[in-house]
C-alpha cells in the first residue's frame, strides 16, 4: 500500500513563493512516478506536473512552465513542487499522486493520491 503526504501549503502573498513536499512510502520507488495536481473552488482537478523516479524526467502543463519546478530526492523518497510568482489564481488545494509501474510517459492515470495541502495566495 502506498501513501503519499503532502505539506508545505500556506498563505502567502501574491508574488511570493512555496515548496510543497511529498512524502512517498509503502514501496521502493522504481519505474514509477508522481505527479502534483490542484483544484481550485468550483473548479476541476488539474494537472500540474510529473516526475519520473528513474531519471528524473519532468513534464509540465504548459502554463505552469517556468513558474514551478518539480524535483525529487530518491534518498528521502520525497517529491517538490517549487512555485514561485505566485497569482491569486494558484489558489487551490494541492495533491501529489503516485502512478506504478511506468507504461508510458507521461502518465495517463494515476493510482494513489495524497490528501492534499492548502494553498492560498493572497493579492
Amino acid at each position: 500500500q502506498v501513501q503519499l503526504v503532502e505539506s508545505g501549503g500556506g498563505l502567502v502573498q501574491a508574488g511570493g513563493s512555496l515548496r510543497l513536499s511529498c512524502v512517498a512510502s509503502g514501496r521502493t520507488f522504481s519505474n514509477d512516478a508522481v505527479g502534483w495536481f490542484r483544484q481550485a473552488p468550483g473548479k476541476e482537478r488539474e494537472f500540474v506536473a510529473a516526475i519520473r523516479w528513474s531519471g528524473g524526467s519532468t513534464y509540465y502543463e504548459d502554463s505552469m512552465k517556468g513558474r514551478f519546478t518539480i524535483s525529487r530526492d530518491n534518498a528521502k523518497n520525497t517529491v517538490y513542487l517549487q512555485m514561485n510568482s505566485l497569482k491569486p489564481d494558484d489558489t487551490a488545494v494541492y495533491y501529489c499522486a503516485a502512478r506504478l509501474f511506468l507504461i508510458s510517459w507521461p502518465p495517463a492515470r494515476y493510482d494513489y493520491w495524497g490528501q492534499g495541502t492548502q494553498v492560498t495566495v493572497s493579492s
